[in-house]
């Protein structure tokens, strides 16, 4: 591992910082970033995803896509906590927390908005970042735009149910040009593009010194305690679930880091269009994302170093 790989919680954390700064020396600026959107999706933040996904996109064979077929356990894990477990947990969070054990500090009507955003993120696995924690964990990156894939279209027709019942909002309106664009910006082009360069480049051995050399580029385009359980209990399950049904390490630890990470940009554009940009409930989404970004990595760091507890292949 490399030194940028080494001291990359250190990166993340001087990058927040960073931002942070310039939020509070130069809001023009970050109101220029910020007004350059379509259907609610920031075109820098998608440029940035975009840098990070595509690296990882070249990784991906064709042709090894049929071999999925003889791991069917690694998806059904992600399947099932992504959608039959996490959406649910967080709401049960979010409740227990905003309602009872924060109840004398929140405001009722506050409480109700955190909640809000809380389960707008449970109920939106993640589909861009994924590749990234995949690559950090060795994983396989041919199954892992299949589980991607598959909860792409899952999400398609779950999302808005699931968080009309947990909201209980009968009349929920899904931003469906958020959801398809960002599939597109962040699942269609970086996998057309790095098919293109992987025949580009011929040989596998090519291909493994092309990653390792865009590697570093790729990740510099990178209401906390329920957040957190909800993070670590989630990757718990789904991490120990592949585990007991001795899913190749390869593929376990992707899809516990897809169910453990979230969409945050569907999530967030939802939350501002239901209860606006400077409600309770945006502002939990957007706290979400960065609560997942160190959360994340240290779980990078258990799967790495717990690799050889799991089957080789």
């Amino acid at each position: 591992m490399g030194a940028f790989e080494r001291y990359l919680s250190l990166w993340v954390f001087l990058a927040m910082v960073a931002g942070i700064a310039i939020g509070a020396l130069a809001p023009g600026l970050v109101q220029l970033v910020a007004g350059a959107e379509v259907a609610s999706i920031n075109l820098v933040v998608a440029v940035l995803i975009w840098a990070m996904v595509y690296p990882m996109m070249v990784n991906v064979d064709f042709g090894a896509v049929a071999g999925v077929a003889r791991q069917p356990k690694g998806l059904l894990v992600t399947l099932v906590v992504n959608w039959l477990v996490k959406p649910f947990t967080m709401a049960l969070l979010a409740v227990l927390f905003f309602e009872h054990v924060f109840a004398p500090w929140i405001a009722p009507e506050d409480a109700s908005q955190y909640i809000a955003g809380l389960i707008l993120l449970g109920a939106a696995p993640c589909t861009a970042m994924v590749f990234v924690w995949s690559q950090l964990t060795r994983g396989d990156a041919t199954y892992t735009l299949v589980q991607v894939s598959v909860n792409d279209l899952i999400m398609i027709v779950a999302f808005a149910p699931i968080v009309a019942f947990l909201l209980g909002v009968t009349e929920i309106t899904v931003p469906w040009q958020t959801l398809l664009l960002a599939t597109v910006l962040y699942v269609v082009l970086p996998l057309l593009a790095g098919l293109a360069t992987r025949r580009m480049l011929g040989s596998q051995d090519a291909v493994e010194a092309f990653s390792a050399r865009v590697k570093p580029w790729s990740i510099l385009g990178l209401i906390a305690i329920p957040i957190l359980i909800q993070s670590y209990g989630i990757f718990a399950l789904a991490y120990g679930a592949a585990f007991l049904l001795k899913v190749p390490h390869r593929i376990a630890a992707p899809c516990a880091m897809i169910g453990t990470s979230n969409f945050f940009e569907l999530a967030v554009a939802v939350a501002i269009s239901l209860f606006g940009l400077s409600s309770g409930a945006a502002l939990a989404t957007v706290v979400g994302v960065l609560v997942e970004v160190p959360v994340m990595l240290s779980l990078v760091a258990f799967a790495n170093r717990t690799r050889r507890r799991f089957p080789a292949d």
